[in-house]
């Protein structure tokens, strides 16, 4: 079994290099962040767009190493899903060179939910379990379209940049699956979160007329999130 699962993690690495590979072109240098306030004054900059680089005689092969993408992330919570994420802020060696990884772990009926990678488009590849997996293009494009797929071991699916999308373990047993993307910081915004918990709150009455809803409802799912 130990042989037979090492394969598995060997293969998926393999196929994560050389997809990762293939988007090397990335969006980056574009915006690394959400924002970038210029100052006059370089001395009272926090960041550049991405990071200051190291003497590249400083330089060691532990700035491009991480290690423990082998441990499942706890699914303990409401939703039965987490993401280990590998991007810059935690390998360093990342930086400037436009891809990030990860992966995500899922509990039987778990659910990566509906977000969005404003800065990086995504790929997966399912190592465990089944999952049922999708993107909505934007109204531009004919009108919002849902693109679906029931994802077996060894299956790919990409995820273009800046659309909405989601993973579910429609299985009864885990489900884990390894990501990539072509930026170095994607980002990551769960669109239940942003809508209803951004702090400060969005005035009720923006989100009661937007969802076409009670205004009770909305207060209510304010208070969840």
């Amino acid at each position: 079994m130990q042989i037979i699962m090492k394969a598995k993690y060997l293969i998926v690495t393999v196929a994560l290099l050389a997809l990762v590979c293939s988007l090397a072109s990335a969006y980056d240098p574009s915006p690394l962040q959400d924002f970038c306030v210029a100052v006059k004054d370089p001395t009272s900059a926090l960041f550049v767009n991405g990071k200051f680089c190291k003497d590249p005689k400083l330089a060691s092969a532990n700035d491009f190493f991480f290690s423990g993408l082998n441990v499942p992330a706890d699914t303990s919570n409401p939703l039965g899903s987490n993401a280990t994420d590998v991007y810059v802020d935690n390998l360093a060696g990342l930086n400037t060179l436009g891809i990030s990884l990860g992966r995500i772990d899922f509990a039987p009926y778990g659910l990566n939910p509906l977000h969005i990678h404003p800065r990086g488009s995504e790929f997966v590849i399912v190592l465990e379990g089944t999952l049922y997996v999708g993107f909505v293009t934007s109204d531009e494009d004919a009108g919002n379209r849902l693109f679906t797929k029931t994802l077996y071991p060894g299956d790919v699916f990409v995820f273009p940049i800046g659309l909405i999308h989601f993973q579910l373990n429609v299985g009864k047993t885990n489900a884990v699956a390894f990501s990539g993307f072509n930026s170095q910081n994607p980002g990551h915004i769960t669109i239940a979160n942003a809508v209803f918990g951004s702090d400060p709150k969005i005035n009720p009455n923006v989100l009661t007329k937007a969802f076409q809803v009670d205004k009770k409802l909305v207060e209510y799912l304010q208070k969840k999130f």
